[in-house]
């Protein structure tokens, strides 16, 4: 690079020939001196060794000699300054190149090297090359380095030592030599150029900035080095990172061009650190909203609390994605959770509320609650320290009063629990290495449209997602593996989990999950759960299987469709009402279809559906269990479903549009089906016949309707003779209100095919 070249600058001061009035014997600002006309000065026209040249006697302890004009000092050029000289008479003196350093407003730069290194001349007539290179940047062999704040220089020489000796001085020439730290045709710039210092004490944020504005496309290098940056960093250039960077915590980096993990993690010198920054500066510009890891794997050292990171945000609810790479917990102190109890109380009018407590400032946000009456993954929502309570994510129910409560605080690697809300949070193609030590992602306590899409969850501590309020509502879980830190336990044993939800509408699809102690508890609405695989089994021969699907909504309007379901169950609850003996619309709203339910190695009692009402007065109001296939390995179990009646039971009476049909069952005793159709065969006449079909009646029900009544081939009288009339039906007697009695006219035998069912289907 030559400026002189490249920009048409004019750095040669001109020659002494054309007049002695451009040059001063002070500092060359204007009103200094001029040798025009001064006794110790001359112009030499024919020097055997110059040419012209200037004959200049020393009579000043520093004879100065300085150009008027004022040569451009630019960031990033580096100007030769060169003088060729030899003494004539008198005493010999030394010569050194020098310049005045000009800052803006006409000031001298204080502090800046201005003058070059010395040389004493020893012999007369003997021709003596000095020179001294000037830039802003601190560079090997650069004599005097004045940073940014010279913009232009009065260039010259000094005479020091004796006086009274005479000497002769050729034109001085000022050269850019630039090319000779930087290679001819560079793509880059280098902040040191700049004024960077990289000590780790000098602020070099200006020459960063300076770099960039320089760059014109081309990338910043910042070789070795530790550099602190004294506030926010925004560089728009792309940035090659040899040294590292020193910010507070508050201020951030950001670069508008090659924004990925890899550059944060040489920014900051290390994964964790690098991380951080890069999800710091992910949340404060726009610029990006893509945080990619770039196939890297990420050490991280601690959980990264996202809404610190913020700037002070309560809210964050614009798109943002952290993508392509892994997540490798390093162990430490740092993962281990939090244990702590506290005496509450709990009154039922107010459901999602723990009053009466001490040290509410101890109990951090996220906590997950344990005690008398409190159902499956309640967690603590927030906090009101001045008043002595928590919010609760889930109401309890059947906690009235005063006990004492527990509290476990389990760490993630991406808290959102700090912020009062965010949305739109995507992580895509992430595996997270949780190595038993760490749970994976905790969401907010509200937000809408989070996303969890393509990742691999390896050995959650205890969650692989968490949700302590309704930040997953509306949530998308796709195409995820989640791989338990339980494998080898027995199924009983195991308490960790994949997820839980408790708002609305979440999208749980076409995830595998190994051996968990649940893959879900879902509380909320209009959930889909398709294409899922979730096994729960062990190798334990007649081996007991938890939930691997709880629902704790009772009336829900979801979806269970596709899924493998393997040696586990689903389990509908209402345990999370405030006063489960409020009916309203019950157990509804559920279609479960097309679904693969198997099991193998359990004892015959193992149900794969299980119904269990927390109050008494609940029934099922809307339920299709359809086209689902059920098959038992290595054994046989007595039937499908369950009524779970260690709390309550159902009220068989208010069963409503049940439909329970096209399944198939292998290495089931006891099929299930409504409405279901039997054959009938009376052999001896009699005027009442009872038919018993409540063996194939959903959930234990009652036989409450029979919708036909169709012969099979001809009804006779004990004679033999043709009957012709038709029974009326009769139902829910029995002991357990599950048979039917057909009643005739007269005594009658023969063969119907009966339509029963277990509800009213409308």
């Amino acid at each position: 690079m030559n400026k002189a070249i490249t920009d048409g600058l004019v750095l040669m001061p001109p020659p002494f020939s054309a007049g002695l009035d451009q040059w001063s014997s002070g500092d060359g600002t204007a009103g200094s001196p001029s040798y025009a006309g001064a006794a110790n000065a001359a112009l030499v026209a024919a020097d055997a060794d110059f040419g012209g040249c200037l004959e200049l006697q020393k009579t000043e302890s520093i004879q100065k000699l300085r150009h008027f004009g004022e040569t451009p000092v630019l960031p990033g050029c580096y100007l030769r300054i060169t003088a060729r000289i030899k003494a004539m008479s008198g005493n010999l003196p030394s010569v050194r190149i020098a310049a005045w350093a000009g800052a803006a407003g006409g000031n001298n730069l204080i502090g800046a090297v201005q003058t070059g290194p010395s040389v004493a001349l020893s012999q007369y007539g003997q021709v003596v090359t000095v020179s001294a290179i000037l830039g802003t940047g601190s560079r090997g062999g650069v004599d005097m380095t004045w940073g940014l704040g010279a913009i232009y220089a009065h260039v010259g020489l000094d005479l020091t030592g004796p006086n009274n000796g005479v000497v002769r001085i050729d034109d001085l020439v000022v050269e850019d030599i630039t090319a000779a730290f930087h290679r001819d045709m560079m793509d880059w710039v280098d902040v040191r150029d700049f004024g960077a210092i990289g000590d780790g004490v000098a602020d070099d944020r200006a020459a960063f900035l300076a770099a960039d504005a320089a760059a014109q496309g081309r990338q910043i290098l910042v070789p070795a080095g530790s550099y602190r940056i004294d506030g926010n960093l925004v560089l728009s250039a792309p940035v090659r990172f040899e040294g590292t960077l020193v910010m507070a915590p508050e201020h951030r980096l950001q670069l508008t061009r090659g924004f990925d993990f890899p550059t944060y993690a040489r920014a900051f010198g290390g994964d964790d650190a690098g991380l951080r920054r890069a999800v710091q500066a992910l949340m404060q510009f726009t610029d990006h909203v893509v945080l990619d890891l770039r196939g890297r794997r990420v050490r991280l050292e601690a959980p990264i609390d996202v809404q610190a990171l913020s700037g002070g945000q309560d809210s964050f609810e614009m798109r943002r994605v952290i993508t392509n790479g892994q997540i490798d917990i390093q162990e430490g102190p740092a993962w281990e959770p939090e244990t702590l109890s506290r005496s509450a109380t709990y009154n039922p009018a107010q459901p999602r509320t723990l009053s009466g407590l001490t040290g509410v400032a101890q109990i951090p946000v996220g906590a997950r609650v344990t005690g008398q009456g409190v159902g499956r993954e309640i967690h603590v929502t927030a906090r009101n320290i001045g008043a002595g309570s928590l919010t609760l994510s889930q109401p309890l129910h059947d906690a009235e009063g005063t006990q004492t409560y527990g509290f476990t605080r389990d760490r993630h690697a991406f808290d959102f629990s700090g912020f009062d809300k965010a949305s739109k949070w995507e992580f895509t193609n992430i595996e997270f290495l949780l190595k038993g030590e760490a749970s994976g992602i905790m969401l907010p306590p509200e937000g809408t449209t989070n996303r969890i899409a393509d990742c691999v969850f390896n050995r959650p501590r205890a969650r692989a997602i968490t949700s302590i309020g309704r930040g997953c509502q509306s949530i998308f879980v796709e195409r995820n593996q989640f791989i338990s830190n339980e494998m080898s336990m027995k199924a009983q044993d195991r308490v960790t989990m994949v997820m839980n939800i408790n708002a609305n509408d979440a999208r749980i699809t076409d995830n595998r999950a190994n051996r968990f102690a649940c893959f879900c508890v879902a509380n909320g609405s209009g959930h889909i759960f398709s294409g899922n695989h979730f096994f729960g089994g062990d190798s334990e021969p007649q081996g007991i299987r938890q939930p691997g699907l709880v629902l704790t909504e009772p009336n829900l309007k979801t979806t269970i469709t596709g899924n493998y379901i393997d040696n586990c169950s689903v389990e509908w609850t209402n345990e999370h009402a405030a006063d489960p003996s409020v009916v309203g619309f019950s157990f509804g709203g559920l279609t479960i279809t097309g679904n693969i339910f198997t099991v193998n190695g359990v004892a015959p009692w193992f149900r794969w559906l299980v119904i269990k009402p927390f109050g008494p007065g609940q029934f099922v109001n809307g339920l299709n269990i359809s086209g689902n296939v059920f098959r038992t390995i290595n054994g046989q179990i007595e039937r499908v479903e369950l009524v779970d009646t260690s709390l309550a039971g159902l009220e068989f009476g208010l069963f409503r549009n049940i439909t329970v049909q096209g399944n198939a069952f292998n290495g089931v005793q006891q099929i299930m089906q409504n409405p279901v159709t039997l054959r009938h065969d009376q052999n001896t006449a009699q005027g009442a016949w009872t038919i018993s079909p409540g063996p194939f009646l959903p959930f234990g029900g009652w036989a409450r309707n029979v919708t036909a009544v169709v012969p099979r081939g001809e009804i006779t009288g004990p004679d033999g003779t043709r009957r012709s009339d038709m029974p009326y039906a009769t139902v829910q007697i029995g002991p357990e209100n599950n048979q039917i009695r057909l009643n005739w006219a007269q005594a009658a035998q023969g063969s119907v095919l009966v339509t029963v069912r277990v509800d009213n289907p409308l």
